[in-house]
């Protein structure tokens, strides 16, 4: 009985700690969280928030493979946009993979506005000096939703 009761508690402690959300998937989730609410702010993304190799991107409006500096500057005339179902895989304690929805109304500078965008969401992210950085990500409309109308970076 002794042993069946421990081997009990363990394995209920196993589950525990297998559902406990790592530093890094803490970290990503948070991170996100806080880019959208920056953004809904100051209608512009945060400053180096994508590598410094850049970000390798599949953009919900469909078309070619965009590859996004570091120092790109993309504004918004509206961005009320939120993350739902947040899941974070670690890969290390420097790379991770976000996978979530982005839904909401979102009008980019001079485009148009979009009240119904709704998409699914995969980012890479990289450790650099420090801090979190994106990667890689691709962004594709869910059914029913609308992706972006940006099909290109301005220069």
């Amino acid at each position: 009985m002794k042993t069946s009761v421990h081997i009990l508690l363990i394995s209920l402690l196993s589950l525990v700690i297998t559902n406990a959300e790592t530093k890094v998937e803490k970290e990503i989730k948070q991170l996100i969280l806080d880019d959208n609410a920056y953004t809904s702010k100051n209608l512009q993304f945060k400053p180096n928030k994508i590598s410094k190799e850049g970000s390798l991107e599949f953009w919900s409006s469909g078309g070619l493979l965009h590859t996004v500096p570091q120092d790109t500057k993309v504004n918004f005339d509206v961005f009320n946009l939120h993350a739902k179902h947040i899941e974070v895989i670690e890969i290390n304690a420097n790379s991770a993979v976000a996978l979530y929805y982005s839904e909401g109304n979102v009008k980019p500078k001079g485009g148009e506005m979009n009240n119904h965008y709704l998409t699914r969401v995969m980012q890479v992210f990289v450790k650099e000096d420090g801090a979190w950085k994106i990667r890689a990500a691709h962004w594709s409309p869910l059914t029913g939703g609308k992706g972006t109308s940006q099909t290109a970076l301005e220069e």
